[in-house]
């Protein structure tokens, strides 16, 4: 059976709708960075996820090609995630418009299996943009040090998600934590487990991270 990072690191990504604490380790991404409304068509969004699924799928599938990865399993591509943020006067803020999302700042990403290394992820992002004739020269090998994080699961609307989010940041400070976005390594973080494109929105759900100290 393919290695499913949902079924085996089930406490990143089952996340309850009530809150708790998790102990994020180091992982490695595929990674686009961008800006603008994700809901624009033909966006930067939509070409970044393009991107990312590119890549993906031909590290998965390198296993039917003439390369050879060390180390490689088969695997389920891991959900498409994402660290979003606002800039106000050139300074990362902790919020962000849920009505204005032009003005959103994101990093698009995909999780990669821990046998890509940065010469084999160069590897994937030529070759993906040969097979897939896109340009994929965007995406970048990110590494994310998260650390102690509080999250939820959120059900429903993204638009919905502020009533969520004000639910785990009472759960932090009644914790005696405060939450530590620094928008370096430490960002407002979703993992998206459903396909907006195929799931009613009332029924999309969406792991909502943040960062704590």
């Amino acid at each position: 059976m393919p290695f499913d990072f949902k079924k085996e690191y089930k406490e990143l990504y089952l996340a309850k709708q009530k809150p708790a604490f998790v102990d994020v380790p180091t992982t490695n991404y595929i990674a686009v960075r961008g800006e603008g409304n994700p809901n624009d068509d033909n966006g930067a969004y939509t070409d970044a996820v393009q991107i990312l699924y590119s890549i993906a799928y031909t590290i998965k599938m390198s296993k039917k090609g003439d390369h050879r990865i060390e180390g490689y399993f088969d695997f389920v591509v891991p959900p498409l995630e994402g660290l979003w943020w606002e800039e106000v006067n050139g300074k990362a803020a902790e919020g962000f418009s849920y009505t204005d999302k032009s003005r959103l700042h994101w990093i698009s990403l995909i999780r990669l299996p821990d046998f890509i290394t940065k010469s084999e992820f160069e590897w994937a992002v030529a070759e993906a943009s040969r097979k897939k004739k896109t340009d994929c020269s965007k995406a970048e090998f990110l590494t994310l040090h998260e650390g102690r994080c509080a999250q939820i699961m959120h059900i429903g609307s993204y638009d919905d998600e502020p009533a969520t989010i004000g639910l785990l940041k009472e759960f932090i400070g009644q914790n005696n934590c405060t939450s530590d976005i620094d928008n370096t390594n430490r960002f407002h973080h979703e993992i998206y487990l459903s396909d907006p494109r195929k799931t009613e929105a009332s029924k999309c759900k969406t792991v909502i991270r943040y960062p704590v100290k």
